[in-house]
């Protein structure tokens, strides 16, 4: 398999890792752009992953080829959902240092995203959520879309109005099973971790967050936040990224 491009000033022996990057649902690519433009600062190479958002198993399965196809030591930060998948694709993955959950999942095997979400009060994004049938060659299903009027209430609500406005317009959808797919395995059982909880998150509550960072003993910090805190604070999530980065060097 071919090696993922990285910068050309940066070879495996520099032992730099690379950062791999994992959207959630209702956002994309583009959402860590904030976070990217820091970490490529600090000289460190950036890939920031196109979830597929499409089910747990497959979105796993696909995260896991891009991070087996990357030459030298990787650190995998997941927002939201993108925990999820992070954990489920990094088991016994070698080259994996650490992982950073930021607003995030961090589900044991058997449970399943939207199982977490429910477990603790204050959370408001299901009200918020239309299905949409969708049908894609021999896959059917609901797709499920955050309200565009309520998006900011939601989803974003310390992130400016106009800027909202083309989130909601560019979210991703998640088909409603891979928040209901139980997972099967759990990276952060053996791979150290650090987490980001968001005291103003609607979608993911905090009490929720602190629970399963406590579990996993991850290495966890708190911030005034939104779910969005890759796109209101994308400073704060960079330098955690970046002390996961430190801490696990070698």
């Amino acid at each position: 398999m071919s090696a993922i491009p990285t910068p050309d000033a940066f070879t495996p022996s520099d032992d730099k890792p690379t950062v791999v990057l994992v959207h959630g649902a209702f956002a994309e690519s583009a959402s860590w752009n904030g976070v990217i433009s820091r970490l490529q600062a600090e000289g460190l190479p950036v890939v920031a992953v196109a979830n597929p958002l499409r089910g747990l198993a497959d979105d796993a399965q696909y995260l896991r080829t891009v991070i087996d196809g990357i030459d030298g030591p990787v650190v995998v930060a997941g927002h939201s959902y993108g925990g999820s998948v992070a954990s489920e694709a990094t088991e016994g993955a070698p080259n994996v240092r650490a992982l950073v959950y930021v607003a995030s999942f961090i589900l044991e095997p058997g449970e399943s995203t939207g199982e977490l979400a429910g477990k603790f009060p204050g959370g408001e994004l299901g009200p918020a959520l239309t299905p949409i049938p969708f049908v894609a060659g021999a896959v059917s299903g609901d797709d499920l879309y955050i309200q565009q009027h309520r998006f900011r209430e939601v989803f974003a609500a310390d992130v400016p109005e106009a800027e909202t406005a083309l989130m909601a317009a560019t979210q991703r959808p998640i088909a409603a099973a891979a928040l209901e797919d139980a997972a099967s395995r759990a990276g952060w059982k053996t791979i150290p971790s650090w987490t980001l909880v968001t005291r103003q998150d609607l979608a993911v509550p905090a009490e929720s967050q602190r629970y399963m960072a406590e579990r996993a003993s991850s290495h966890a910090v708190e911030i005034d936040a939104s779910h969005a805190v890759t796109v209101s604070q994308p400073g704060a999530v960079a330098e955690l990224i970046l002390e996961a980065v430190r801490e696990t060097a070698r």
